[in-house]
């Protein structure tokens, strides 16, 4: 049996895995959030450690079983988000900064200003931005006496992992989303520490993805903790993509689209993310990642905002009710749009809207946007690949909605599958664990990937490309529409 800890922004969920893959036993608890200011976003990590541990008994007891057997335990998290505890107490020193919290853009402008993007680029695949945890590692440093003077550094992962067993270990794919790791060296790059004023030395061990890091008595007896992943890259791991030119997409409030991209790291065109996506014994694996800001949220939009549906469920038979979009498209940049266009100044637009338009083209439009953005990452992951796309494995609510699958093959021009166990980030963990234990090997992984439907791509490809290019049309039409003195002039005059 292998424990997969899914620690997410929102709660975490547990899941016992058996030796066949499947799902014996499982609990969730969500904890709280902290908003100290406007754009601050804040977790409590010893209640996360709490909540963890609860929940993790709580899974073993639904799957009938106790830690003695237990093989292994596997990790996957929440990425970017940093902890900052005191090594000899093992207490937080400060609230964890979340991937969310943008209190660090203003120090991104500085460094991007004095033209710093290029070297972190270069070295880490990212771009400066306050959703990394590098800037956050810094503020906590400069405006946190103890963090300053005593504090280890970690996501949490590491901070789990730290629980655990005591060891200040991490991996290769959460350290990648940090701003300051090398991702082709696979250590700590001392001038991106020294421009950011972070102690390479306070910083976890990098340690591959499935690997023992420690052992854990949490939970009865002694149980190797063996496999850490960051929540999309297991999330691809799980969805058994480990050859170069597999890809999956998370459907969720918004989606992550990551390819596989082989043992080197790819460059990244704009708009794009080179990250690790695994290391397995002496090699890695390298991810493009396209980050889709709404997608999920466009439907609530929907359903919340206009009133059009009362639940999303109703989006696939009003699409389903009419042949065509009949010129209708909504582009849900309702918060400025992500991959591969990252125009923070985009707002939402529909077009085409006729006296004929109704329920069912709106809803049409929200769930074509979907897989419009989808096709847009994919193509431009393609471009930098070593591969391209061969099939796209599918995760999330939306998967679901089966109208919604087969547009997204047909404009996609290549398969698209669901899978039989949808917590892929778990199962990604506890693959990894499974791996370092030897619980399973690499043939046996593939073998266990179990598909629940499949989707070909139907459409002609002149059809395709029409589409295609009436929502590039639309597209353009949602750039650039506001802008910052705007915003803030429509601020002063509300207030």
């Amino acid at each position: 049996m292998i424990l997969a800890i899914d620690q997410g922004t929102t709660g975490t969920k547990c899941l016992v895995f058996d030796g066949d893959g499947r799902v014996k036993g499982r609990a969730y608890s969500e904890f709280r959030q902290h908003f100290p200011r406007s754009g601050w976003v804040e977790h409590d990590a010893a209640e996360i450690w709490e909540v963890t541990r609860r929940v993790a008994g709580e899974a073993l007891a639904d799957a009938g079983i106790d830690g003695s057997e237990l093989a292994g335990i596997g990790i996957t998290n929440q990425r970017e988000t940093v902890v900052a505890w005191d090594p000899r107490t093992g207490e937080p020193v400060h609230h964890a900064l979340v991937w969310q919290d943008r209190r660090t853009a203003e120090r991104c402008d500085e460094l991007r200003e004095a033209g710093r993007e290029q070297l972190f680029r270069e070295r880490t695949g990212l771009v400066l931005d306050p959703y990394f945890s590098g800037t956050k590692i810094e503020w906590l440093v400069r405006n946190v006496e103890a963090a300053r003077e005593r504090a280890v550094f970690g996501t949490i992962d590491s901070w789990l992992v730290y629980k655990l067993t005591g060891r200040h270990v991490t991996d290769y794919s959460n350290a990648s989303r940090t701003l300051l790791f090398d991702i082709a060296r696979l250590e700590w790059d001392e001038e991106l520490c020294e421009i950011l004023g972070v102690d390479p030395s306070r910083l976890p061990e990098p340690l591959p993805s499935a690997h023992v890091y420690g052992t854990t008595t949490e939970f009865g007896r002694e149980v190797p903790v063996a496999g850490i992943a960051g929540d999309q890259q297991a999330a691809l791991f799980g969805q058994a993509a480990h050859r170069p030119g597999d890809g999956k997409n998370t459907y969720g409030t918004g989606s992550f689209v990551l390819l596989n991209a082989g043992d080197r790291p790819p460059r990244p065109e704009e708009g794009l993310l080179a990250t690790v996506a695994w290391g397995i014994g002496d090699r890695v694996d390298y991810a493009l990642e396209a980050s889709i800001f709404v997608t999920g949220a466009a439907v609530q939009w929907l359903r919340d905002g206009l009133g059009v549906i009362a639940e999303a469920a109703e989006t696939e038979e009003l699409a389903r009710s009419i042949d065509g979009n009949d010129g209708v498209y909504f582009v849900p940049a309702l918060t400025g749009l992500g991959s591969p266009y990252w125009d923070p100044y985009a707002r939402g637009t529909i077009v085409g809207l006729s006296r004929g338009s109704g329920r069912a083209h709106l809803a049409r439009a929200a769930l074509e946007a979907i897989a419009y953005q989808t096709v847009d990452a994919v193509r431009a992951q393609e471009r930098c690949a070593p591969e391209p796309l061969r099939e796209l494995r599918a995760d999330g609510g939306a998967v679901a909605n089966r109208w919604l699958m087969q547009f997204q093959a047909d404009v996609l021009g290549v398969p698209v599958v669901v899978p039989e166990i949808t917590e892929t980030t778990a199962l990604g963990a506890a693959y990894l664990a499974g791996l370092a234990v030897g619980t399973w090997d690499r043939e046996s992984l593939a073998g266990m990937w179990r598909a629940a439907a499949r989707y070909e791509p139907e459409m002609s490809a002149d059809e395709r490309e029409s589409l295609l290019a009436d929502w590039a049309r639309a597209v353009e039409r949602s750039r650039g529409w506001t802008r910052p003195e705007q915003d803030r002039n429509r601020a002063e005059a509300r207030g």
